[in-house]
């Protein structure tokens, strides 16, 4: 006999793979998902009820998860409330949870109210009748916690119950409802009334069960997976005592997806698509057929990622530096100093791809090395269902080289960035009708020199994937000497090349902005606005739709632009504005960071102190990504982690850490599959330069593809799937996703139209597979194309002008106060804001 089969009804919840990969892994059930609104099963269609007959038949259970919304609304629960409407001798085993719970006790004649205040990401422990009856799920299950995430609930008419005879009331059907048959409880003490809430319950006369709570949560205790165990031998027992047996799947029925399947889409449609570049074009063999060679030194104690950078791209146009700022620093957590920085060479001369959301080409585009060349821009066309993720993917496969004898983390590969907007366009988020720019939202370039230092060891490593090695290693040498000669090196302090070129080497500071300069036009939010789309984040979640609301504004700084923008090192003038590189170096030494950048690549410019890891891969396909959520800035009152700790472990901050850690488990349940996600670290505090972080760590192996049983050979999962799948970061959005990002679209403009680079991500993939981003937070940005008026009189007689973005905010909850969520989007907007202020 195979293995039991489960139909899991998906409605697009944040949390839905963590269900299938319970009921995988406690069951051993093969699980199918299917969403709410298949288009095969419309229920205003002719023979929709013989269509979900059909759809529900091989199966041996099936279970209604959760999702936004309410169960008296149909588009929230589309199919879910069918199932409770089988005929008699079409019914099978179901078990709904949350939504579908709340779809469950409705059909049988229960209204379902908002909470006084909503539970999400709260821990409570479970009242459950332990007796063991027919039908009873919880029958000799141990008393266990269970963490909630709802705003709604079951009225079976619980609170008209006097106090004294609760105890004996509580398990038997209420009067006017007595198909529904109460089997566990949970109370909230209201200051003055406790609230009874339904936590499970049975039909009494149908194979049906639901439970409130989420038992697939990090923070449900394992001992109350028992009852989906005991579900399940009720199921199947159900089956055996009725004579029914699933049918075989007939031609017509269309079955839902299995988890674990790349995100990518197989082999054999990139077999059928059209090839990524010309095959008689300048860029099709680009970085083709290279081997890796590189050159390391021991880097002196006084040399930073940024004199590095000045020694060796003066001049240049384009950027990428990753840069580990905060490496020197002590401070304590898990990675709170970083290890590496990465600084990408040459970037001009580099294959640059480029993807704009709902466009079916990629842009590649390069610049030849010789002055006199002209750029070499080329359109791909995508295939027929073909995504862009595939393309990178094909790219990537084209040009990968073995890691097992290669150092990491970085040999030479992809390296940009992705929009908030790109992100949205993955899980099928309209974008407002209008963009008004033709930006990329990703941006990558195929990086062939670059170096890599390695903070922990003082070495700094020069690499280089090249087809020669007579010219790959004549390039090495070339920027060794280039390096050590350089007065930077030899000397104690970073030198002043602007006085350098004029034959003066006295050794002085790096250039960083100081007061004197034209002052900027700074537009941040208003707070009596900010404070009304908290509220209005609020409403939404007492509502049901969401259990957590990111909620971000930006700020706007328009100004002169500088005059030396693109020269790293110029003599010092305080009449014209700090250049990016400036900022980038003063926001470094305000705000050092384990994951700042500064990036000029598409016609962005980002400068970034980003204190938060998206995701990280290696080559073996152990994936990592740790949301940060809860933040106190540092102040005489709190200057220790003890002290921060205690202001952050109570329940709102550790609430929306742990949202988000179950949204980032769905996420890589979704690539990695069933039982191959983790959580070695939870709701740990960490010390910033300025600020005290929780963070929890969430780790996902992606499975080893060999020859599928079709006779087609698979593709290997790579850390672009895990990627394609998480964004936007979720820490960015709430939860659950799709519908928090719909409800954020409505509410952050029109200043906040598009959220842009900020909340998107910024890292690398190499050559051997491995790969570090980071979220786009605590960061400005601008666009070469974006000229803005300003009102102010320096800024209005200024020839040209720039716009720089700050974004900022935090997670609304339940238990958020308007003031409480105002004060942290100001605190986090201080340090980018800061280097301005400055100026």
């Amino acid at each position: 006999m195979g293995h039991p089969r489960i139909l899991f009804i998906d409605a697009y919840d944040s949390f839905s793979n963590n269900i299938v990969s319970l009921l995988t892994t406690v069951l051993g059930a093969d699980v199918d998902v299917l969403p709410i609104d298949p288009p095969h099963l419309d229920p205003k269609s002719a023979g929709f009820k013989d269509a979900l007959r059909e759809q529900v038949a091989p199966y041996h259970a099936v279970v209604c998860g959760p999702g936004p919304g309410a169960p008296d609304v149909d588009k929230d629960v589309g199919i879910m409330k069918h199932i409770w409407d089988l005929e008699e001798r079409h019914l099978v085993p179901v078990l709904g949870i949350c939504l579908g719970f709340q779809s469950l006790v409705v059909s049988c004649g229960a209204v379902v109210k908002r909470l006084q205040t909503g539970l999400h990401g709260m821990i409570r422990e479970i009242d459950h009748l332990r007796v063991r009856e027919d039908g009873n799920v919880f029958g000799d299950v141990p008393t266990f916690k269970a963490t909630l995430y709802h705003s709604l609930h079951a009225d079976v008419g619980q609170e008209s119950i006097p106090a004294p005879e609760w105890q004996n009331a509580k398990w038997a059907s209420p009067p006017l409802l007595l198909d529904i048959v109460p089997l566990a409880w949970t109370y909230e003490d209201r200051g003055g009334m406790v609230e009874r809430i339904l936590m499970g319950v049975r039909h009494r006369n149908r194979p049906f069960w639901g439970l409130q709570y989420h038992p697939e949560s990090i923070c449900t205790e394992s001992t109350g997976h028992q009852v989906i165990t005991n579900w399940f031998q009720e199921a199947m027992a159900w089956n055996r005592a009725t004579g029914r047996k699933p049918e075989s799947v007939s031609p017509g029925v269309r079955i839902g997806e299995k988890l674990g399947a790349s995100v990518l889409g197989d082999t054999r449609a990139a077999r059928s698509s059209p090839p990524l570049l010309r095959e008689d074009g300048t860029l099709a063999s680009f970085g083709l057929e290279a081997s890796y060679f590189s050159r390391s030194l021991d880097i002196p104690l006084h040399i930073e990622v940024p004199d590095v950078v000045e020694i060796l791209q003066d001049g240049k146009s384009e950027f990428i530096v990753l840069d580990s700022a905060s490496a020197k620093i002590r401070r304590t957590g898990l990675d709170v100093r970083g290890r590496y920085s990465v600084i990408a060479l040459d970037v001009d001369e580099a294959l640059k791809l480029e993807y704009r959301t709902g466009e079916g080409y990629v842009t590649a585009r390069s610049s030849p090395a010789s002055p006199t060349a002209q750029d070499i821009v080329e359109k791909i066309n995508l295939g027929q269902g073909q995504t862009i993720w595939q393309f990178l993917a094909d790219f990537w496969t084209k040009r990968q080289i073995s890691g097992h004898e290669t150092p990491e983390p970085f040999i030479g590969g992809f390296m940009g960035y992705t929009t908030y907007e790109l992100g949205l366009e993955g899980i099928n988020v309209k974008l407002h009708e209008e963009r008004r720019h033709e930006r990329a939202d990703l941006c990558f370039a195929w990086v062939t020199k670059s170096i890599v230092i390695d903070h922990l060891e003082g070495i700094l490593r020069i690499q280089t994937l090249s087809p020669s090695e007579p010219e790959g290693q004549q390039w090495l040498e070339s920027i060794s000497d280039k390096l050590v000669s350089s007065p930077v090196w030899s000397n104690a302090m970073p030198a002043n090349f602007g006085k350098a070129r004029q034959g003066d080497y006295q050794i002085t500071p790096p250039d960083t902005p100081t007061s004197g300069h034209i002052t900027p036009n700074i537009s941040v939010p208003e707070a009596p606005e900010y404070e009304a789309k908290v509220r209005a984040c609020q409403d939404f979640i007492a509502a049901g739709d969401s259990y957590e609301l990111c909620l971000t504004d930006q700020t706007l700084i328009t100004r002169p632009r500088s005059s030396f923008e693109g020269a790293l090192l110029h003599a010092h003038d305080k009449h014209t504005s700090p250049s990016s590189w400036q900022l980038y170096r003063s926001l470094r030494m305000r705000q050092p960071a384990p994951f700042g950048s500064y990036i000029r690549l598409g016609g962005a410019t980002l400068v970034s102190s980003s204190p938060e890891r998206f995701l990280a891969f290696d080559g073996n396909g152990l994936c990592s990504m740790r949301p940060m959520k809860g933040t106190v800035r540092k102040s005489p009152a709190v200057s220790t982690l003890e002290a921060a700790e205690q202001i952050l472990h109570v329940p709102k901050e550790e609430a929306e850490n742990l949202m988000i850690v179950d949204l980032v488990r769905h996420d890589l349940h979704s690539v990695c599959g069933p039982g191959n996600v983790h959580v070695p670290h939870l709701l740990k505090v960490e010390e910033y330069a300025s600020v005290f972080q929780m963070i929890s760590v969430v780790e996902g192996q992606l499975p080893r593809y060999n020859d599928g049983n079709d006779g087609h050979e698979q593709r290997q999962l790579t850390g672009l799937d895990v990627l394609a799948a998480s964004l936007p970061p979720g820490s960015m959005t709430g939860a659950p996703k799709k519908r928090s990002c719909e409800i954020l679209q409505g509410l952050e403009g029109p200043r906040g139209r598009e959220r842009s680079l900020y909340s998107g991500v910024v890292g690398y993939m190499d050559a051997a597979g491995r790969g570090d981003w980071s979220v786009t937070i605590r960061s400005l940005f601008r666009w070469d194309d974006e000229n803005v008026p300003s009102a102010s009189d320096a800024v209005a007689g200024a020839a040209e002008t720039e716009t720089w973005h700050i974004g900022a905010g935090g997670a609304v909850t339940a238990l958020s106060t308007p003031e409480g969520e105002t004060d942290e989007m100001f605190t986090k907007l201080k340090g980018p804001v800061g280097v301005f202020e400055e100026a």
